[in-house]
Order: structure tokens, then sequence, then C-alpha cells
């Protein structure tokens, strides 16, 4: 009996509560307040936004910008570390070429010279592409999740990971031709040491984006290591090294031509002695320096101008291709 009475108790009390509430002031007050604001008023228009990005290019540029800036100088594993291997292997080419820059009495000594360019380009730039990739596989991990959050576009992401190279390779050249070009002994002149800063430093650029550019397009990291590979190959063979343009096969001559090494080793080369007029023994008859580069090499010093341009042209295809593809592939696991 008192249990029921309890009961009842408890659901009149229930009652009077949900009564109490449907009839309060503050509940019309609230449903009247509603309805008048869910009325658009009669001069207004839908609400509309012109992009998903709360900011617009410039603002997420500048955003991506500053976050690579603060990343890059607090990844010293990345950093460092190609910093101190630039410092190493410009010691050692200068050490291991001490002052052979002027002395050029035959056709070995060019060699021996053009094999420390050789060497510079293959190495220093094989050593930027292998490092630039594990970290731009783990920066691709946070840009699928920051894209997919709205934070900004994938060109501006792309575009900041590309411009935030600059000032490190231009510091890696800078080391580069302080430390190896008054070591080897080339030829002081304004014109000569910007040509060779100038190539080494194209040549870093389009190494590194290279890389970047193989993790853009491939899904993990090993993969892209195990593809650079055939790259690596490719810029060796046909540099213009091992075997001269004059000597390719004409049906692998186009390969050579579009192989960014041969012409970072033309630009080199042809810069400091393309203009060398002093006749030296070669193969046992007597030419100028800059007539054994024109024969055998196939470099000419009038065309240095079209040099210039193709060795930029390379990292801008490289740096586009990879703004392309960082935005189209999307290999983020569901």
């Amino acid at each position: 009996m008192g249990e029921g009475c309890g009961d009842k108790m408890g659901f009149d009390i229930r009652l009077l509560e949900e009564w109490v509430l449907n009839s309060s002031f503050l509940k019309r007050n609230n449903k009247e307040l509603v309805k008048r604001l869910s009325i658009p008023p009669p001069d207004s228009k839908q609400l509309h936004f012109a992009t998903r990005f709360a900011q617009n290019g410039w603002g997420q540029f500048k955003s991506c910008l500053w976050k690579q800036q603060l990343s890059y100088w607090r990844s010293p594993s990345y950093n460092l570390t190609r910093s101190l291997y630039m410092v190493f292997a410009s010691l050692l080419f200068g050490t291991l070429f001490w002052d052979q820059g002027k002395k050029i009495n035959n056709q070995q000594s060019l060699f021996n010279i053009f094999g420390s360019m050789f060497s510079a380009v293959i190495f220093c730039g094989i050593s930027n592409a292998s490092s630039v990739l594990p970290y731009v596989s783990t920066e691709r991990t946070v840009l699928y999740r920051e894209r997919f959050a709205g934070m900004y576009a994938s060109w501006a992401y792309a575009l900041a990971q590309v411009i935030i190279e600059v000032p490190y390779l231009l510091a890696q050249v800078l080391v580069f031709v302080i430390i190896t070009y008054p070591m080897i002994g080339y030829y002081w002149s304004a014109y000569k040491v910007f040509w060779y800063f100038y190539a080494m430093f194209c040549t870093l650029l389009y190494f590194t984006y290279l890389g970047m550019l193989l993790v853009s397009m491939t899904p993990s990291f090993p993969v892209a290591a195990i593809l650079q590979s055939a790259f690596y190959t490719l810029l060796n063979l046909f540099s213009g090294f091992l075997l001269p343009q004059p000597q390719i096969p004409k049906w692998w001559l186009w390969l050579y031509y579009i192989t960014p090494s041969s012409w970072s080793l033309n630009g080199m080369l042809t810069s400091q002695y393309g203009d060398v007029g002093k006749n030296i023994t070669v193969f046992g008859e007597t030419k100028t320096v800059a007539a054994f580069l024109r024969d055998y090499f196939g470099f000419h010093h009038d065309r240095l101008p079209i040099v210039a341009v193709v060795l930029i042209l390379y990292p801008i295809l490289f740096a586009s291709l990879f703004a392309y593809c960082i935005g189209k592939f999307n290999f983020q696991r569901r």
C-alpha cells in the first residue's frame, strides 16, 4: 500500500514538473525567438562562403611558410646533417684536387678537373635528394590531416615547402664555393665564380626538388627510395663525364639532353675553361683548351646563356610537378 502511494505521488510530481516546464514563460519566449529568427528579413541574402578556407590564398601561404620555417629550424637531424655533409665533402674535394685548377697541361689534367666537378654534382646532389625523402614523407602525413580540416590548400603547402628550401640550399652552396674554389685554384674572376655558384645552386635545387617529387608520386618512403635509384643511374650515366656527348649513340642522345646533370657539368666546365686559349697536348696533338672542350665534350662557350636558362628550368619543372602531385594524389589509408 505504501509503495503504491509512493509511485503515484512520484508520477504526479513528474507530471506537475512537465506541465510547469511546458507552460513556463521562458519556454514560450524561446520558441517565439526561434520562430522569429528562422524567418530571414526580406532584403537578406543566403549565407555563402567563396572558399572552404578561413583565409585567402596569401594568408594560407604565409601560415604554411611560417610553419615550415619553424619545422625546418627545429629539425637538426635533417638540416644540420646535410650541412655538415656539405662541409665535409667540400673539404674532401678541395684536398683531393688541391691547386689543380690552373695546371692544365694535357687532356688528363682537364679530365681530373672535370672529375672533381662530376663528383661534386653527383655526390652532393644525391645526398640532398636522399635526405629530403623521409622529411617530406612525414610532412605529407601532416598535410593530409590539415588539408582535410580545411586549414589550407595543397598549393599553399607545396609553395611554402619549395621556398623554404632556398635559404638552406643557398647556405650550402656558399660553403661549397668558399671552400672548394680557392682550394682547387680556379681562375679568379667574378664571372667564373658566379657561374660556379649558379651551376651548383641549380644542381642542388633540382636534386632536392626531385626527391620531393618522388615522395609526392609514391605511396610511401620506401617506394620513393627504391624509385630514386633508377633516376640516379640516369643522372650518372648521361651526365657527359663517363661518356662525352659526341660519343653517345644518336638514338640515346635525347636522353643526354634531358638529363639535368649534363647541363650542370656543361655550365661548370665551360664557364671555367671554355674561353681559355692556352695550348695543351691532347692525344698527341696540340690544341687550345677551348677547342678541346668543343671537340671532345661538345661544350661551346657561346652557348652558356642557353645552359643558364635550362639549368633554372629544371628546378621550376620539378617544383611544379611536386605541387601538382601533392595536390592530386592522396595515398592516405582509410
